[in-house]
């Protein structure tokens, strides 16, 4: 499987998540696309928090503690069909970070104010038909730096769900999203 950190953090004081934008010249499906820090387990991982802390050094330069993490989130498949686990993390004011992305693997990082993410107006939806037979709706964020879709956004759904559950309702359903997935077959 694999990890990403959702990093909270505070931008002059106000409450924000952190993003990195992917370098276009990684190869692999999530070139140039907005993500969260993150990657697949390797075998020295002892956990998901393991790799999205190893992950969030590798990407960004930053040494998180355990203690800086606030817990997981549920998985969610990738467009890979890979289980994806979101640990959520609170990296204090970003003013006292010292970031230092790695070229290789990070473009640009920027943060969006949670007050952003929880307007309407910055809140999009796409829709997608799967063999016509049924369709599914996926959020969109708009209006920032950049423009956050897929798994990241739906991260970003559940996270706002979770920090502000009198604000956001979801609006999107995808299927299967609650079943859990039947143990592979060997």
């Amino acid at each position: 499987g694999a990890a990403v950190l959702v990093p909270l953090c505070s931008v002059r004081g106000r409450p924000s998540l952190l993003y990195t934008l992917r370098c276009r010249r990684l190869s692999g499906p999530h070139s140039g696309d907005v993500s969260f820090p993150g990657g697949k387990r390797e075998p020295s991982d002892s956990d998901a928090v393991a790799t999205a802390l190893r992950e969030t050094r590798e990407e960004l330069g930053l040494e998180l503690g355990e203690g800086s993490v606030w817990g997981m989130l549920r998985s969610l498949p990738d467009r890979q069909g890979m289980l994806v686990v979101p640990v959520v993390a609170n990296l204090g004011p970003l003013e006292n970070l010292k970031l230092s992305p790695n070229p290789e693997e990070v473009a640009e990082t920027f943060t969006l104010p949670l007050a952003h993410l929880l307007r309407e107006e910055n809140q999009g939806y796409t829709h997608f038909r799967t063999g016509g037979r049924y369709g599914y709706t996926l959020p969109v964020f708009l209006h920032g730096p950049h423009r956050v879709w897929g798994l990241t956004a739906i991260i970003t759904e559940l996270t706002l769900e979770l920090l502000a559950p009198e604000r956001y309702r979801r609006k999107t359903h995808v299927p299967g999203r609650h079943l859990t997935a039947p143990p592979r077959r060997a």
